[in-house]
């Protein structure tokens, strides 16, 4: 059975944050909008969103506290959360002479940060050094083992020790393509990741249904072949051992005084070795039909409907496989010949009987194909009396799918196999009630009769004048 590894990959090269605080907006270029500020122990910054880490000497005035406040009601609603400066830091700014604006460092070499850029806060110069070094794959060398200091003063004398810089504070490669593309290729790159996506999805979804209904083949076939005496493997050997009608003896002939009464009791002998014969198969349907997937969801009275109703065109399918034109073989070898069967029932619903075997036969499916099948037959939501329809709706779509698949593997040139298969659905029921209508024989010759209780069971026969009752 063919097993699907569904593997999913997260991808992105922003680490999450631990906390996002409030978002603050700068006036360092548009691209700047901060949700949070990320730090390590070796680069100055944030080491929290309340306050500037200090990278003065002892004698510097303390760093100064900063304090994220919502804006009063006369500001501007648009301008969101802003920070409040309560004391002045100053800094050495390239970029500003300034001393009253807040100074975020770059990660990278300390300038001043223009914003987030592929994953860390960094400054211009560091953000377009990293951009250019991935797009055209630039390979770098230090002349002093890669240990170089990177700041301000000195980021442009060794690239190598920049670019690892850039790496090791936890710039992305992954973000680059995400820098400075235009809205419209942005847009179409979203679009073309959402098709692949969903693909992936489709594709990943397709895989777990097909996985599933393989898991229904797989389940019903081991079912059926643990609990049906009539498969390939069974049958194999059988030798036909045919039922012969016991002669009458005197106290019989004064008894049968007509020749109606001796077909009568010759009918009861043989439904009675019929019975028998029989019976053995209930027990398997039922143990099949518990290992049947859904059957055992549904309620008890359900479940006994269903088999009782479903026993017989289940049973019919399975001994199909040993009937012909003449004789019907039991999974014993005992047969029984096509004129006792009319004796039984009626030389019109036999030919319907050897009708149906002859043209099920001809479809030459397997056993898994005949389990299938009775799993199938077995979870007909239309019976009477039953009252969780969409249930065993559901798991009929299923088997049927299972089957449908099946089919389609081990009969690929007969592409209408399977249609013709589900033709015999409707042929089937038919036959059950014909069936049925032949047993209203029994319930009024009960007392004539010595038959199997669980054969009377499922037939509903009865047994004892309780059962009248």
């Amino acid at each position: 059975m063919d097993v699907f590894k569904i593997e999913q990959s997260i991808g992105g090269g922003v680490p999450a944050p631990d906390k996002i605080t409030p978002e603050v907006s700068f006036d360092a270029g548009s691209e700047f909008n901060l949700s949070f500020f990320d730090t390590d122990s070796n680069t100055q910054g944030f080491s929290d969103p309340g306050s500037v880490a200090s990278s003065t000497s002892a004698s510097s005035p303390p760093p100064p506290q900063i304090k994220i406040a919502p804006l009063p009601s006369t500001s501007n609603p648009s301008q969101g959360i802003v920070v409040k400066q309560e004391q002045h830091y100053v800094a050495a700014d390239s970029n500003s002479s300034s001393t009253t604006k807040s100074f975020v460092p770059c990660k990278v070499c300390g300038d001043k940060a223009s914003g987030y850029h592929y994953g860390v806060t960094s400054c211009e110069g560091c953000k377009g050094f990293f951009r250019r070094s991935i797009q055209k794959q630039i390979e770098y060398r230090c002349l002093r083992d890669g240990k170089c200091l990177v700041i301000r003063l000195n980021r442009n004398r060794c690239q190598y020790c920049r670019f690892k810089k850039c790496l090791s504070v936890g710039m992305s490669r992954d973000s680059v393509r995400y820098g400075r593309v235009p809205k419209r290729s942005r847009e179409r790159s979203t679009e073309e990741s959402s098709r692949v996506t969903t693909t992936d999805a489709d594709q990943s979804d397709s895989e777990t249904k097909q996985l599933a209904v393989y898991d229904v083949i797989l389940t019903v076939s081991q079912a059926h072949h643990a609990n049906c005496g009539y498969t390939e493997e069974h049958t194999r050997n059988l030798v036909r051992k045919p039922v012969v009608v016991p002669p009458s003896s005197p106290a019989d002939s004064e008894v049968a005084s007509s020749t109606a009464e001796a077909l009568e009791q010759e009918r009861c002998w043989l439904w009675q070795q019929f019975a028998a014969n029989i019976t053995p198969s209930v027990q398997r349907v039922v143990e099949f039909a518990k290992r049947v997937p859904g059957f055992c969801d549904l309620g008890q009275d359900d479940q006994l409907i269903l088999i009782k109703i479903g026993f017989f065109e289940i049973w019919l399918s399975h001994v199909a496989r040993l009937t012909s034109n003449t004789v019907m073989m039991f999974d014993d070898g005992t047969t029984v010949t096509r004129q006792q069967l009319e004796i039984m029932y009626d030389a019109d619903f036999i030919s319907s009987v050897m009708h149906f075997a002859n043209t099920f036969n001809s479809l030459a499916l397997n056993d898994t194909e005949v389990g299938l099948f009775s799993a199938v037959v077995l979870l007909t939501a239309d019976r009477s009396g039953i009252t969780d329809v969409k249930s065993i709706e559901h798991h009929q779509d299923k088997l049927i799918e299972a089957l449908k698949v099946q089919v389609g593997r081990n009969h690929a040139n007969e592409p209408q196999l399977f249609s013709s298969l589900l033709i015999k659905l409707p042929e089937l029921r038919n036959l059950g009630a014909k069936h049925s209508a032949h047993l209203d024989w029994f319930r009024m010759n009960w007392t004539k009769l010595t038959l199997p209780p669980l054969f009377a069971e499922i037939f509903d026969i009865p047994k004892s004048e309780d059962d009248l009752q």
